[in-house]
């Protein structure tokens, strides 16, 4: 480096590696940043900022994007955290993609667009689509299954999400048939057809957006841009920084072309090529790997190797686990414990409670603690477990495994045949139970009719006996009803004193439950989580051995547990999905198994990277939880060569240990604007992204002592 490109912004707290001083200070146009897991990816695209302020660059000709608001949020502490005033990090453009392009349309849109952030709010306008679609197109197109719960709604908005963030809607389909194009697609035809009437009714008759869901206005954005990137006045950033590139996806793409077009952009994109874990959404490592470089041939790749989360042992394990450097500066031994159990789902849950009892008798928090699991199917024994054992646990992505579609409809299921729904305290969980039963049982209800169903029976549940019979008819019954009405004529004959197991067992059987499964839920991957979920629950009642009532009081008082508000002391149950971007001091990863994680239903690539993500959660401590036949573990253990990693990793934690060389410092004076000749006369220089004086490194300080801060 030479005295001209010398960094003329220094940080405060953190003294940066060459790797991010070279980041900070390049001058090329397109600058892709190849980082590791925890390697201070936001902090060293801070520091980038700090370099432009520094060289007298406006904040107002800065953009910094990020995927989603919780990293929006880390990049504004983080501008922070480096030194950058308030007043002038305040003045940087700090957004989401979603936040970027919906400030940007509503300079176009002519009248208010509803903003619908939630999916809740777009099931009205789902719902109006299916009308649509079964006026237009019932009896004329084969194999058209409309349908309006809330699965069947969700998994539309679902397929219509993915649609629009590959941008696959654009295809050229004006002189196909509907089966053609939804066959192009790579979609149902139901789903396609479900699609464009609900691009009709959101979009109006050509007077622009009516509302906007998730991500709609990054796609309108997209859409407007054209592909090309022309057809927006975009506002010129000098400028543009982008957190998490691993996340990017076709329409987020096209933006950020139409943002490098302008001349006088320069771009830096941090991402993780190993951490593309959203394929559903149109992630892809082929914008890292690919797609820039054909865009730009004359970009420049910097590596950020270190890792910042985690020490040595782990960032060694996931070098060999990932095939490409990781390096760790902590001075921290970042423990990896195996555990192994013999008995399935039970047996794993027990060494998690211990896994957990342990991290609190070492006397650590158990707020530090996360049990990261590859599917929602698993967490089932888990919470059992950790509820025998009085731990408290919070599920914030997912339900609890008390409150999912499947398992409501199995509670629904008690609850007739002991006439005690009212033991279900609570009116949501009464109606959501309603709702499963219907969807299972595969009724033909209108939106009108469910919900005052649900209303009814959430109102008064002692009605629940006659749902069924109020809403099949006899004379008319399909395959599906007819199981129901059988399945309930069993459960009115079964005693309080049933075995639960023998119960429930016969409630899966004679409903055919995974068949129907396979029926309600379009993704085979999505019917087989629903199965082993069904199975766990049925493994769970059996190891209880309790009856039908006590085990349905059990459920009962576990719901009570596990809804309990707390504040602290409770550990998180995530699925690794959900844990993207967040950091624990104890992660715990359970049901590493054949079979299990990774998923065989899945694409091997992107299981890597689901593993990848899980383990660099882990600050101070991961526990990997294995079966003790090795021919069934997790063929992901293996790869991290513990073994062969453990010296070199010794070696650099004494490395890391050692002092660190004392680092220059400026001192920074107080003196005022009308004081500025007097310390600029002594050597003081001015610091123009903090707006203020400081004494440079090595200058006799004596001569400041009035002005130097205390």
């Amino acid at each position: 480096m030479n005295d001209t490109n010398a960094p003329r912004f220094t940080p405060q707290g953190i003294s940066p590696t060459p790797q991010q001083t070279a980041i900070q200070l390049a001058q090329n146009k397109i600058v892709l940043v190849d980082a590791n897991a925890g390697a201070a990816k936001t902090t060293t695209l801070a520091l980038r900022i700090g370099e432009a302020l520094a060289r007298k660059l406006a904040p107002e000709q800065i953009l910094a994007l990020t995927f989603t608001p919780e990293a929006r949020d880390v990049m504004r502490q983080r501008l922070r955290e480096v030194g950058i005033p308030h007043a002038t990090a305040s003045r940087i453009a700090v957004m989401t993609f979603e936040d970027f392009a919906t400030q940007l349309l509503a300079r176009s849109d002519i009248d208010d667009v509803k903003p619908c952030p939630q999916l809740r709010q777009l099931r009205k306008y789902a719902l109006q689509a299916v009308e649509r679609v079964g006026e237009r197109y019932a009896g004329h197109v084969e194999g058209l299954d409309l349908r309006t719960h809330n699965i069947a709604l969700s998994q539309f908005l679902d397929v219509q999400l993915s649609l629009k963030t590959t941008m696959a809607l654009e295809a050229d389909v004006e002189f196909m048939g509907v089966e053609e194009a939804a066959d192009l697609l790579n979609v149902p035809v139901t789903d396609y057809l479900l699609t464009t009437e609900y691009e009709r009714l959101r979009l109006g008759s050509g007077e622009g957006a009516q509302f906007r869901g998730p991500f709609d206005a990054t796609y309108d954005l997209a859409c407007a841009l054209g592909a090309d990137g022309v057809g927006e006045d975009l506002p010129a950033y000098r400028v543009v920084v982008c957190d998490e590139l691993h996340d990017l996806n076709e329409a987020a793409f096209r933006i950020l072309n139409a943002l490098i077009a302008q001349p006088q952009c320069f771009f830096v994109g941090a991402g993780d090529k190993d951490q593309v874990i959203h394929a559903k959404l149109g992630a892809s490592d082929s914008f890292l790997n690919r797609r820039f470089k054909e865009a730009y041939p004359q970009l420049v790749r910097y590596p950020l190797t270190y890792s910042y989360r985690h020490g040595p042992h782990l960032a060694y394990a996931m070098a060999e686990f990932k095939h490409k450097p990781v390096e760790s500066r902590l001075p921290l031994h970042t423990e990896i414990r195996q555990a192994h159990y013999v008995e399935g789902a039970a047996g794993c849950a027990d060494k998690v409670v211990a896994a957990i009892t342990q991290w609190k008798r070492d006397g650590l928090p158990l707020d530090g603690c996360a049990v990261l699991i590859r599917d929602r199917h698993q967490s089932i024994a888990i919470e059992n477990a950790l509820m025998q054992a009085s731990i408290g646990y919070r599920t914030p992505e997912m339900a609890g495994y008390l409150q999912r579609d499947e398992i409501l409809f199995l509670r629904g299921m008690i609850a007739i045949a002991l006439k005690d729904l009212a033991a279900v305290k609570s009116y949501e969980v009464r109606t959501a139970i309603v709702e499963a039963l219907a969807i299972f049982a595969e009724l033909d209800l209108s939106p009108q009719k469910m919900e005052q169903a649900k209303y009814t029976i959430g109102k008064d549940p002692q009605v629940l006996g006659d749902f069924f019979s109020a809403y099949i008819d006899r004379e008319q019954q399909g395959s599906a009803q007819r199981l129901v009405t059988d399945t309930v004529a069993y459960l009115n004959s079964v005693g309080p004193d049933a075995d639960a197991a023998e119960v429930l067992r016969a409630v899966c059987e004679r409903m055919a439950l995974e068949t129907a499964a396979k029926r309600i839920f379009v993704r085979p991957y999505d019917a087989s989580v629903v199965a082993r979920s069904v199975a766990g629950f049925v493994d769970a009642a059996a190891r209880s051995g309790q009856t039908l009532v006590a085990f349905w009081r059990a459920l009962n008082a576990g719901e009570a547990f596990a809804s309990r508000k707390r504040e602290r002391d409770f550990v998180l149950i995530e699925c690794v999905a959900n844990a993207k971007g967040k950091e624990f001091a104890h992660v715990i990863l359970p049901f590493l198994e054949t079979g299990e994680f990774p998923q065989p239903l899945c694409e091997r690539r992107e299981e890597e990277n689901l593993f990848y993500v899980a383990a660099t959660r882990a600050k101070a401590r991961l526990t990997l939880l294995s079966p003790e036949d090795a021919d069934r573990r997790s063929p992901f253990i293996a790869q991290m060569k513990l073994a062969g990693s453990a010296a070199a990793a010794d070696a650099a934690l004494l490395r890391n240990e050692a002092p660190p060389a004392a680092v220059p410092t400026r001192h920074y004076l107080t003196a005022t604007f009308h004081e500025k000749e007097q310390v600029k006369a002594l050597g003081a220089e001015y610091d123009l992204t903090r707006r203020a004086w400081f004494v440079p490194p090595g200058r006799d300080l004596q001569p400041f002592a009035r002005w130097l801060k205390r």
